[in-house]
């Protein structure tokens, strides 16, 4: 079967091209590290994996999983070939016909799946994992003789990517526990697009083809057992593993994700800086170790942050001032473990200071400590904002290593009052990374913000460059007009007129705490507007069918407060979708528990669920690509919540070619011409959101059309 050509025809161009990495004839272990420089930035391009690994074992079948991480980020697919080894009784007894050889085969394979050590249980819920979701298949290779001694040993590896560029390695690496780790190693590569290599290529791939369809001479090629199939699945995760695991060697902590095991700093060898990302970090040093990076969502904030943590690192030791120390400061507790996935590829092993004191105190004293004796070379400490205000934690900053380099990520909650006081100043290296860090409502705060990291730093990454770097996908945008009901019409005039007095008294909302108040109460009007589920039902019953769709309820809210609107609003929408139309969905709030979490997102990923009923948890930071439709009944007036969710939506996933958004924008009513100036003042940054918003989508036209008559009502034609 050509698993490339069907999986390009599915998936568009959205893959790496092997041709692209800078391969070399072969590595070894005395230059390389096999995973980082390999197998991962291989695997990371590639759609389909065929691997011989020779002997068959619990530990052979854990090293053949290694860079599985790549492999099912890039939605890849693998076929698996391994030989059980028939001890000299059981080879006997099948050919004197006292035993079954398939009976005896699955006898072994048991046994071995049974003793399992911590290594190989981590590196098995990869393939268990691939197994599940039928992106691997595993096949037994055996003599037609049961009683010929040896066994299949081959060990053989064809990458092969949506263009059908080919790489082949063959070498010494054993399928062990200890294969690719303490061993000293040798790969022999071979690509086809490399003069001289074709030969070859041809040769092995002709070989792994007769093998899988059991046509090769003296071997017979068998079916995996469906108990041992079982047995395998028992591992499989709920999520699919998206970092490396940690193993514990005899030579010491040895992280397979990681470039290094000391702990310090270094990009990692496969890793490819976009021109943007380059340029944002020259411009930080050339900021004298301050600044913003404001990068729209799936840009890669995240990645550019470490590589100028690796590249300042290297600057230091040059200068024999080496940093010590790296501090990541996030809003949220799944933000943490998203940020260690993230570390261990940049070779650093950190750790987690949140939750439970207990959990991480003793640790982070410990490695302080060792960093100030001179007894370790460097920490690194990934905190949320609620840990890094209590005073548990700010009095272990006062042993922060003085060389460190501070990270805000979301860095727009740390311009609060509380949280920018309790940010350490006596770390000196400083960047702050956020889509949107202007603060909505709070020009103190973003002043604050810039002051403790720095102004913002070209380039700014916008939506529209996003788009263009296919960082993410093309949209189609349909602005859904929203009329209020007179009950809401009635409290939506009452608080104008308030607004319209509070303005008159005292200003804008950056220092009137009473105008900032009705401003919120009218917004949740507009968020919780009844008439939004009839255009919720008009849009849904023509979709059916469809799937991998969210649903945004309106909060109208500030900071992290749901109000009692908010919850009835998803209550409703959740009923209509459920009941009404028997349309396939569960909510997704932030009181959701993290587990909880995990299996939604799965269920939705898979099309288990038809969609999503969400409220502000996914406006920061939870990542779901599978998004193909959102419907978004909260047209936040926070420019902060309006970008973050879009971007969110746009993320790019395997078969995702565009998305369509569908925009609730409820309609001013018509108070008379007193009001009708502060209506104008008040539509006008909100309108020209929608507006931009449209402009960037593939039917801009169809859009602003549909925005023209309240443009038009309030004369602002100019956006």
């Amino acid at each position: 079967m050509e698993w490339g050509r069907l999986e390009t025809e599915r998936l568009g161009t959205v893959f790496l091209s092997l041709k692209d990495l800078n391969l070399r004839n072969q590595y070894r272990s005395d230059r390389h590290n096999l995973l980082e420089d390999f197998y991962i930035p291989c695997l990371s391009r590639s759609l389909t994996y065929d691997r011989a690994v020779g002997f068959f074992s619990s530990t052979s079948l854990a090293a053949a999983a290694k860079g599985m991480t790549a492999l099912i980020r890039a939605g890849g697919r693998m076929r698996l070939i391994a030989s059980p080894h028939l001890s000299q009784e059981d080879a006997d007894a099948i050919a004197q016909g006292l035993k079954q050889r398939e009976e005896v085969i699955t006898t072994l394979l048991l046994h071995e799946l049974e003793q399992l050590d911590q290594l190989a249980t981590d590196r098995l819920e990869y393939l268990a994992w691939l197994l599940s979701k039928g992106m691997l298949e595993i096949k037994l290779a055996v003599h037609h003789d049961p009683s010929q001694r040896g066994i299949y040993h081959e060990k053989l590896g064809i990458l092969r990517d949506a263009n059908d560029n080919i790489v082949i390695f063959t070498g010494s690496a054993n399928e062990s526990a200890s294969g690719l780790i303490d061993n000293f190693e040798c790969l022999d590569v071979f690509r086809s697009w490399r003069s001289g290599d074709d030969e070859r290529i041809a040769e092995k791939t002709e070989d792994f083809q007769r093998l899988w369809q059991n046509q090769t001479p003296t071997l017979e090629v068998l079916e995996f057992p469906e108990a041992a199939r079982r047995s395998l699945l028992k591992l499989c995760p709920q999520e699919p593993l998206l970092a490396e695991p940690r193993m514990s060697e005899p030579s010491g902590l040895y992280s397979t994700s990681s470039s290094s095991s000391d702990g310090v700093p270094r990009v990692p060898s496969w890793l490819k800086l976009r021109p943007y990302q380059q340029q944002a970090i020259d411009n930080w040093f050339a900021n004298k170790g301050r600044g913003t990076l404001k990068m729209a969502t799936g840009s890669g904030k995240t990645i550019t942050a470490l590589a100028i943590a690796a590249e300042l690192y290297r600057k230091s030791v040059q200068q024999n001032k080496p940093l010590q120390g790296l501090l990541i400061v996030c809003p949220y507790r799944h933000l943490v473990t998203q940020w260690e996935a993230e570390v261990h590829k940049f070779g650093l092993q950190p750790v987690l200071a949140f939750e439970t004191l207990q959990s991480w105190q003793g640790e982070l004293q410990s490695q302080l400590l060792a960093v100030l004796s001179g007894n370790q070379r460097f920490v690194t400490v990934i905190t949320t904002n609620a840990t890094l205000i209590r005073d548990s934690f700010q009095s272990q900053l006062q042993f922060f290593p003085k060389r460190s380099l501070i990270i805000g990520d979301e860095a727009h909650n740390l311009g609060a009052t509380r949280l920018e006081s309790s940010l350490p100043q006596e770390i000196k290296l400083r960047l702050a990374l956020s889509a949107t860090p202007e603060r909505y409502f709070d020009e103190r705060g973003t002043e604050r913000l810039f002051e403790y990291f720095g102004s913002v730093l070209k380039p700014e990454f916008t939506l529209r460059d996003a788009i263009a770097a296919k960082a993410l996908v093309p949209y189609l945008y349909y602005p859904v007009l929203v009329e209020l009901t007179e009950p809401e019409i009635e409290r939506y005039e009452e608080l104008t007129g308030r607004i319209g007095r509070a303005i008159g008294i005292g200003g804008d909302a950056d220092d009137n705490e009473l105008l900032t108040a009705l401003l919120m109460q009218r917004a949740r009007i507009v968020g919780a507007a009844t008439n939004k589920l009839d255009a919720l039902r008009q849009i849904m019953s023509t979709r059916l069918q469809t799937s991998h769709t969210l649903f945004y309820c309106g909060d109208g809210s500030v900071e992290d407060e749901l109000t009692e609107e908010s919850h009835r609003q998803i209550a409703a929408v959740t009923a209509l979708l459920q009941d009404d139309l028997s349309y396939r969905v569960k909510t997704y709030t932030a009181e959701t528990i993290l587990e909880e979490r995990e299996e939604l997102r799965y269920q939705f990923m898979e099309g288990i669920l038809q969609g999503l009923v969400a409220i502000r948890c996914l406006d920061e930071g939870v990542d779901i690509p599978a998004i193909q439709t959102a419907v978004i009944l909260a047209s936040s007036s926070n420019p902060r919540q309006f970008v973050q969710r879009r971007g969110r939506i746009l993320r790019p996933s395997p078969g995702k070619e565009r998305a369509e958004l569908f925009d609730m924008i409820v309609i001013p009513p018509d108070l008379g011409r007193e009001s009708w100036s502060i209506e104008r003042n008040l539509l006008r940054k909100e309108l020209q959101r929608f507006v931009e918003f449209a402009d960037l989508a593939v039917n801009s036209g169809q859009a602003r059309k549909i925005l023209l008559p309240l443009q038009e009502k309030y004369q602002l034609l100019e956006l």
